[in-house]
């Protein structure tokens, strides 16, 4: 298994179990969610409870919530932006990718890796007001934040993470 990491707060953001796709320029990993069901059941045998058969008709009802399976599974959080707040931080995330291309890569990588922002930032303001953006369960400042919006069903939710700014680690 592969676990994608945010290269600068080092959350877990996916897994390859979702099949990520590199898509608009060459700049993000795309992969694609579900909605999934998930129980509040307490498994009351697990903390040393055993009800009485009166005391079970007593209790709560299970919910039952529906959930997309990046989030829940990744623990993202879920944050927001405007237009302006999110164009000030991507300017300094990128700023910060940068100087860690450069550094790892060097200087034409670098270079390459600011085209291709300038494409992939634009193709995310162009639709600014769809996406939903997420953070790492860590919610650190400077982290990568994963930017989610649906299908032309309006169901299936979709993700994007800037390539550059992620580690897979082999598990």
């Amino acid at each position: 298994m592969i676990i994608y990491r945010c290269k600068i707060s080092g959350d877990e953001l996916f897994s390859d179990a979702f099949e990520p796709m590199i898509v608009k320029e060459d700049f993000f990993y795309e992969i694609e969610g579900k909605n999934i069901s998930v129980s509040n059941k307490i498994d009351e045998s697990a903390i040393g409870a055993n009800a009485s058969a009166e005391e079970a008709a007593e209790g709560q009802e299970d919910l039952v919530e529906t959930k997309i399976n990046v989030i829940y599974s990744h623990k993202l959080q879920e944050t927001s932006f405007d237009k302006k707040g999110f164009q000030t931080f991507i300017k300094e995330y990128i700023k910060v990718l940068l100087a860690k291309i450069e550094e790892e890569k060097g200087k034409e990588a670098a270079d390459e890796f600011k085209k291709r922002a300038a494409t992939g930032v634009k193709k995310v303001l162009e639709n600014f007001k769809n996406w939903q953006f997420f953070q790492g369960e860590n919610m650190a400042d400077g982290g990568m934040i994963v930017l989610m919006d649906y299908r032309e069903d309006g169901v299936t939710p979709y993700f994007w993470f800037v390539k550059d700014g992620i580690i897979a680690e082999k598990y």
